[in-house]
C-alpha cells in the first residue's frame, strides 16, 4: 500500500544512469532514501519527478510515494519506491530547518582508509557489518572542490570533483556527487573551489570492489541561501 512520507529533500545527487535522492521526515527528522526496485536502486527521472516533469531540488519539501521499509545491510533508510505516482512539492526548507536535524557524529563511520589521492574516503566492505546507518548531514566551516591531479592527456571537464573539508578535527577528501556543482566544473572547468560555511551531506555507497565509499552527495552553501540563490 502506497504512503506518502513528507521529507526535506537533502540529496540528489548522481548515481549511475540516474539518481540517489535522500532526505529527512518532516515530523521526526528520520533519514529516508527512497529506491527503486532495481538491483543498483537508482532513481529514472520518471520514477522522481513532480507532476509539472520537474525534477526535486535539494531542500524541497517533498511528499514521496512509499511502499515499504526495505533496508539493505548498513543503508538502513532505504524505502521501496512506488514508481506510479508522481512525488508532490510542498514548499522549501531554510538553513533553521538544516540546523535542527544537524548531526555531530565524532567519525564519519571508520576512518583509515584512503584510495590514492583522498583521504578517510572509503571502508572495507566486512567491517560495514555494524554499521547503523549510511547517511550523514554535518555541518562544516569551510569546504574546498577540486579536481584531481590530472593525468598526461586528461580532459579537466571529464574529472570528477573532490571535496575536501574538516570535520570533528578530522581531515576527509571524498569524491562529490552533487549535480549542482559537477555541472559548475563542467561550465568552468577551474581546478578549485573554495566555499565558506556549508552543510554535506555524506553518503555511504553500496559495495563497490571491496569497499563502500563516503560521497559528498550534496553541499548546501548558507551564503547561498542568505543571497537567494539556493531557495
Amino acid at each position: 500500500m502506497t504512503q506518502f512520507q513528507r521529507l526535506v529533500c537533502l540529496a540528489n545527487s548522481r548515481k549511475g544512469g540516474g539518481r540517489c535522492v535522500a532526505g529527512v521526515l518532516v515530523d521526526s527528522g528520520q533519514w529516508v532514501r527512497p529506491v527503486s526496485a532495481r538491483k543498483s536502486h537508482e532513481i529514472s527521472r520518471q520514477e522522481r519527478q513532480y507532476e509539472d516533469g520537474s525534477d526535486p531540488r535539494v531542500l524541497d519539501i517533498i511528499d514521496v510515494p512509499l511502499l515499504h521499509h526495505q533496508p539493505s545491510s548498513y543503508q538502513s533508510e532505504n524505502w521501496l519506491l512506488d514508481p506510479r505516482r508522481d512525488w508532490k512539492r510542498a514548499g522549501r526548507a531554510e538553513w533553521s530547518q538544516l540546523l535542527a536535524v544537524e548531526q555531530h557524529p565524532d567519525t564519519l563511520w571508520i576512518n583509515g582508509h584512503s584510495t590514492p589521492g583522498r583521504f578517510n574516503d572509503r571502508i572495507p566492505i566486512e567491517q560495514t557489518e555494524t554499521l547503523p546507518d549510511s547517511l550523514k548531514l554535518i555541518r562544516v566551516s569551510r569546504i574546498t572542490l577540486r579536481t584531481p591531479t590530472p593525468r598526461a592527456g586528461s580532459d579537466d571537464a571529464k574529472r570528477p570533483l573532490d571535496a575536501v573539508f574538516r570535520h570533528a578535527g578530522r581531515l576527509y577528501i571524498m569524491r562529490a556527487t552533487d549535480p549542482e556543482y559537477e555541472q559548475q566544473h563542467l561550465n568552468n572547468p577551474q581546478r578549485i573551489y573554495e566555499l565558506g560555511e556549508s552543510f554535506v551531506t555524506v553518503s555511504l555507497s553500496e559495495d563497490f570492489k571491496g569497499y563502500a565509499y563516503k560521497l559528498a552527495a550534496s553541499i548546501i552553501e548558507r551564503a547561498k541561501i542568505e543571497a537567494g540563490s539556493q531557495t
